[in-house]
């Protein structure tokens, strides 16, 4: 697979692609109160991978630094679920 995007149009449809569009919908998928009935699915989709010289992650709890000291904010601790003084 490839990037999809690499190959498509870069200019801006002209307001005529619509009008055809609507009359097409128009003609198969509208109600007799002339609303049009469609559905539509999105799909995204994306995909990662590693480079050779991508930075390795650190092993857990090596940081020499703290977030919260970094962002310079208050650290708050996880509530513990099982303790009903701390929910």
């Amino acid at each position: 697979e490839t990037n999809a995007l690499v190959h498509r149009r870069r200019e801006i449809p002209p307001k005529s692609m619509f009008a055809l569009a609507e009359q097409v919908y128009r003609e198969h998928f509208s109600d007799g109160d002339g609303y049009l009935l469609a559905t539509f699915e999105l799909v995204f989709l994306t995909g990662w991978a590693p480079s050779g010289n991508q930075p390795r992650s650190l092993r857990p709890g090596s940081a020499k630094r703290r977030l919260s000291d970094a962002l310079g904010v208050e650290e708050l601790g996880i509530p513990d679920t099982d303790n009903p003084r701390t929910r």
